[in-house]
């Protein structure tokens, strides 16, 4: 008997440090909590009407359309509600590749790849897809508040050449595509967002340090001189400014109004499309090479 309870305890305190560590870490409410268990996770985006976070997994190559690929639901506390709440392997469900997202009303939009997925944003029913023709790389997706959803094409190949199709498209309410704006002088568009006076920022994805505005029917307004290059996710905050994720700095900055940019998360290897938590005042970090979600509040 004796030799049993203390194999009971052994397992208990051997369960108990495997839930320690499953479970999300924490410090005070300024620090930053991590969420593990993603795979190749590109982009976040907070759904302020369910209050949780959508976690976009690519799952493999980011341009293989390999039917695996999955949206995560997870809690502001940092718990995994669900890991793959929308899965591609599953009947009926079209999804390789996910990346940006958006919501306008009650549908979700994904990147994936050539194409933009629609899926319910209650319960994640699949509802359809929008063909982008000539796109090689669908990287994020932005809603405007009249319901025209933007998307940019990285322009890039499978082996991230160029594939010289950058561009930006707008996708109206039925379905129907059109071209805003195109070429290589848009330097690899990667993050896009709408801004509260409905023009459009675009950042570019390359070496060049810089954004561009577009209006929303794609009359370029200005050029943007942005801190750092190779940027990725772009998010607007709440009395103007914004947020910006940079890889070639490891870092994500706040941008004001007037163009002053500092640093709020930094040595943040590879930071992706990110999100923001306006309720919180947080924000949502992707980590693409270490499968991991960094939520970070912001001061």
């Amino acid at each position: 008997m004796k030799g049993s309870v203390v194999g009971v305890v052994i397992v208990i305190a051997a369960f108990l440090a495997l839930a320690v560590s499953a479970a999300p870490t924490m410090g005070s409410k300024h620090t930053a909590m991590t969420v593990s268990g993603f795979q190749t996770p590109e982009s976040v985006l907070y759904d302020p009407r369910a209050d949780v976070y959508l976690v976009a997994n690519i799952n493999g190559n980011p341009t293989g359309t390999d039917g695996n690929g999955f949206i995560s639901r997870v809690s502001p506390s940092g718990r995994v509600l669900a890991l793959k709440w929308i899965d591609g392997t599953r009947q009926g469900v079209t999804l390789n590749a996910p990346k940006g997202m958006a919501l306008s009303g009650t549908t979700l939009y994904v990147a994936d790849i050539t194409a933009v997925r629609m899926f319910d944003r209650s319960t994640g029913r699949f509802k359809g897809s929008v063909d982008v023709p000539g796109a090689t790389f669908i990287n994020d997706v932005a809603a405007g508040r009249d319901g025209r959803v933007y998307v940019t094409d990285s322009g890039w190949k499978p082996d991230f050449s160029a594939s010289g199709t950058d561009a930006v498209y707008r996708i109206d309410a039925g379905g129907k595509v059109t071209e805003l704006a195109k070429g290589t002088d848009l330097n690899n568009p990667n993050g896009i967002t709408v801004l509260p006076d409905g023009s459009i920022l675009v950042v570019a994805g390359n070496a060049k340090a810089e954004g561009y505005i577009l209006s929303p029917d794609g009359q370029r307004k200005g050029v943007r001189k942005m801190p750092a290059a190779q940027l990725d996710g772009v998010e607007p905050l709440p009395g103007g400014g914004y947020l910006v994720s940079s890889w070639a700095t490891q870092t994500v900055y706040r941008v004001s109004r007037d163009g002053m940019a500092k640093a709020v998360v930094q040595n943040m290897k590879a930071p992706a499309d990110i999100g923001y938590d306006s309720r919180r005042n947080r924000v949502l970090v992707p980590m693409f090479m270490d499968n991991k979600l960094v939520i970070h509040p912001l001061r």
